[in-house]
């Protein structure tokens, strides 16, 4: 597998990055768990998640992609070679401030994302979409 720079933040990652959306609905998490054991045997070290998944998820399902990830993390002791993205933004609860990129929600949802991950560390957090109206 080829490992390239991510853009300027020191890190090294594969060419592919696993995307994970679907972990949860539409994959179980026995198969979810085989092809992260396949992308990893491969070499890909670039694993993305989001606190919203899975794609498709109802309010109770928010949240399972990172559970399933973070499951597959701790049982195969892969965190320190896995480079793992996860993104906020999506309406995660029924608070006013449960949505968006306030200071608030970003915090909360970095939060809610490393208990569900099981990990300290997210090595690229991302705004999973633009917020209008929270100023940059």
């Amino acid at each position: 597998m080829e490992i390239t720079a991510l853009g300027r933040t020191g890190l090294k990652v594969s060419k592919v990055c696993l995307g994970t959306m679907t972990f949860g609905i539409q994959t179980e998490a026995t198969e979810a768990f085989a092809i992260m054991d396949l992308a990893d045997q491969a070499g890909v070290t670039f694993f993305d998640t989001a606190d919203a998944y899975p794609q498709g998820a109802n309010p109770d399902q928010l949240g399972m992609t990172e559970e399933i990830v973070g499951d597959w993390l701790r049982e195969r002791n892969a965190r320190d070679r896995i480079v793992l993205a996860t993104k906020c933004f999506n309406k995660m609860g029924p608070g006013a401030n449960d949505v968006g990129l306030s200071r608030r929600h970003i915090i909360a949802a970095c939060e809610a994302s490393l208990r569900r991950l099981k990990t300290d560390y997210i090595d690229l957090y991302q705004a999973h979409v633009f917020d209008g109206t929270t100023p940059i």
